[in-house]
């Protein structure tokens, strides 16, 4: 029946849903295996659509229609795009498991995040972070957005993907990358050197604050050193996630990647 998923109305709190044609897309392309079921609006037909019913078919995942007020109780009033799936819970990384991987990694890329607080903004950098190879996202338990549906449709997909670690002692954190050979970049628009004269060839973790106040003062003081995107124009700062993307693609091009 077009109305609530297998399982029934009281189940829903236990599930995990993506929604968007482009972000349940990106997660049958690269990990078909987390889509469990595939909920498409019954009143909606056209080829974007049509195609990745099909394709869900193929892949052995169960197809059902649903009327609008359906998928609007499953995943509240957004841009669904008619079609929502449900979905694997995301793996939960904590700081003890992204220090043991770091043995594992000859040089780690990590992006931090301090601060981060409007969804569209940690999905957006989530993006990014998956398009520059970022081993993992690290982000405080307090004062920041939590990977939540709209995190996952912004992020396209790149949340399935990229371990997003949330920690209780941002700082602590820090210091323990340190003693692991990590170096801790922050950034900063008063910092005396730039963002493309410094040398980020080396394991990194790229620290960035919120838009506005930046990073908190205990996390810049546990920062190794930091620097600045240069800025050419009137705005004194970009997007978090356009300064994210900026930092991180330097230090790929550093790296030769």
């Amino acid at each position: 029946m077009a109305g609530a998923p297998a399982g029934g109305v009281a189940a829903e709190h236990k599930r995990q849903f993506v929604y968007g044609l482009h972000a349940i897309a990106a997660v049958l392309d690269r990990a078909p295996e987390r889509l469990l079921e595939l909920w498409a609006l019954d009143t909606r037909e056209d080829g974007r659509l049509s195609e990745l019913r099909a394709r869900a078919e193929v892949a052995g995942i169960r197809v059902q229609s649903a009327a609008p007020t359906a998928l609007t109780k499953f995943v509240g009033d957004v841009v669904h795009q008619g079609v929502v799936a449900v979905v694997r819970p995301l793996k939960a990384w904590d700081e003890h498991e992204l220090l043991d991987a770091l043995s594992q990694i000859a040089r780690p890329l990590l992006l931090v995040l301090d601060g981060v607080t409007d969804p569209h903004n940690l999905g957006a950098c989530l993006r990014t972070a998956d398009a520059a190879g970022v081993h993992a996202l690290v982000i405080p338990k307090d004062r920041s957005a939590t990977v939540d549906g709209v995190v996952r449709k912004v992020a396209a997909g790149a949340a399935e993907f990229v371990p997003v670690v949330s920690v209780t002692n941002l700082a602590r954190v820090l210091e323990s990358l340190k003693e692991r050979g990590v170096w801790v970049v922050g950034t900063d628009g008063a910092a005396d050197q730039t963002l493309y004269a410094a040398d980020l060839n080396r394991p990194l973790a790229l620290v960035l604050g919120a838009e506005g106040s930046g990073m908190r003062r205990l996390t810049r003081k546990h920062c190794d050193f930091v620097v600045r995107i240069p800025m050419a124009g009137q705005v004194e700062s970009l997007n978090v996630s356009v300064a994210a993307g900026v930092a991180l693609f330097e230090a790929q091009r550093q790296r030769g990647a």
